[in-house]
């Protein structure tokens, strides 16, 4: 479950992004213009502190990018080459904004959506003391066998930060879509994405090592 505040965030996910995204070797978009989101979806965090949110965004007439981000409300070790920003949360306060593809609970979190349909969090908007369903912008599922047994996925151990961005996590290799439509010749495990009436799109892979 993925419990959202009403809440001001400065500065803002997209603003923090938009200084952001120019700098990626994968991003194709125009540098120094706003950042609109198009849709998203959360995963859990077992242990509740990390927030894990993927944003898909455009700059200008660019493509749709994937960007997986964790919040944390304490730094990261080690993780200073992830660091997007930090930003104050109305309610939560400072929280550390990275990218998710340096995070090890992110990718515990994807492995588990892959291999073992792990699905999307529900998410619950907390409004004057009451929990409130809202439903997500999109949908995930995964695509392909499960496995019955998801290794354990510890410290991430390798990132290469192209398109796709690979991950390599322990017993897991991870391979994060940033351009969504664009034919990755990719196979295996993989979780797919539909928004707004779009057929479903490949978001990333994971294959046992």
């Amino acid at each position: 479950m993925a419990l959202l505040h009403r809440a001001e965030i400065r500065p803002t996910k997209l603003e923090l992004l938009a200084t952001w995204l120019p700098g990626r070797p994968w991003f194709r978009g125009a540098d120094g213009g706003a950042v609109e989101r198009v849709a998203a979806y959360r995963f859990d965090d077992p242990a509740g502190a990390v927030g894990i949110e993927t944003l898909l965004v455009r700059a200008g007439a660019g493509p749709v990018h994937q960007v997986p981000l964790t919040y944390r409300g304490t730094p990261l070790d080690g993780a200073e080459a992830w660091l997007v920003g930090t930003c104050e949360h109305s309610v939560l306060g400072r929280r550390w904004v990275y990218d998710a593809c340096g995070d090890p609970v992110y990718a515990a979190a994807l492995a588990r959506a892959i291999l073992a349909d792990g699905g999307q969090a529900e998410e619950y908007l907390e409004v004057d003391g009451r929990r409130e369903h809202r439903a997500p912008s999109m949908a995930v599922a995964a695509d392909g066998p499960r496995t019955a047994d998801v290794p354990a996925v510890g410290p991430v151990d390798r990132v290469e930060d192209g398109d796709p961005t690979r991950i390599v996590a322990g017993p897991v290799e991870l391979a994060v879509v940033r351009c969504l439509g664009a034919d990755t010749g990719l196979t295996g495990h993989r979780l797919t994405g539909t928004w707004a009436g779009r057929p479903a799109l490949p978001l990333a892979y994971a294959t046992l090592r």
